[in-house]
């Protein structure tokens, strides 16, 4: 593989999926690796370095997480008093009404990243304690919204708009895990994990994965953080 650091896999992933169109009922699209790249790429930078022994891969920013800070799973509480990260966050270029980009000022909570931030904070201690085992990013970094404001999930997108998407996500993820030479990749819920699978077949990596934290998930609304941390022991990954 040729040489380069994470932030070029996240910078040659921002231009590849700014290229890609999407029909309705897509109606806005955030790429918050563009108008979010400041707290990003300071993540990027300060967690990103290393090896690292585990990649938890989520899905796509949720609205009130990654879509305003720019960080996966970024609820901005936790990003800002936890990963200690506040960066100035850009208007995107198409702004969806109902979904204004508020970034650190954002007064909605992120549970999915409440929930997984929370339980990195309370297993490790210190974000440095964390980091030096597991990164955490997500397979797709776009959002899309319908017109309604609703969320749109990825697997949602009509075919030939979802393998050119996944083209793209697929190398950066490839990409990644080359960067960071992690042992286990592990999807935060049964999409992500299914898409590392398709993209890393060819590589010595362990894929598994954990229950996805949202509260949509009746399951992971009973302790999701003992069930995460223990389906992970059951892939051989003790904390």
């Amino acid at each position: 593989m040729r040489e380069q650091s994470i932030t070029t896999v996240s910078e040659r992933l921002a231009r590849a999926v700014d290229a890609l169109a999407f029909a309705p009922p897509v109606h806005t699209v955030y790429n918050p690796l563009g108008y979010a790249w400041a707290p990003h790429a300071e993540y990027l930078r300060i967690y990103g370095q290393g090896q690292k022994e585990v990649l938890l891969l989520g899905m796509n920013p949720g609205p009130f997480g990654m879509v305003q800070t720019g960080v996966p799973f970024g609820d901005p509480r936790i990003v800002r008093d936890w990963l200690g990260i506040q960066c100035p966050v850009h208007r995107p270029p198409r702004e969806h009404p109902k979904r204004p980009i508020l970034g650190f000022e954002s007064p909605r909570s992120e549970v999915s990243g409440s929930r997984l931030w929370g339980w990195a904070r309370d297993t490790h201690g210190t974000p440095e304690r964390f980091f030096a085992r597991f990164f955490v990013t997500n397979y797709c970094p776009l959002a899309f919204l319908e017109e309604s404001g609703k969320n749109r999930t990825p697997d949602k997108l009509p075919g030939p708009e979802r393998q050119a998407l996944w083209a793209a996500c697929d190398e950066a993820l490839v990409d990644l895990v080359g960067c960071l030479g992690v042992r286990y990749v592990i999807g935060v819920g049964k999409f992500a994990a299914d898409r590392a699978r398709e993209a890393l077949g060819s590589h010595s990596v362990t894929i598994g994965s954990v229950l996805h934290p949202s509260p949509a998930n009746p399951k992971a609304n009973r302790g999701w953080a003992g069930q995460a941390t223990a389906e992970l022991a059951a892939l051989g990954i003790s904390l």
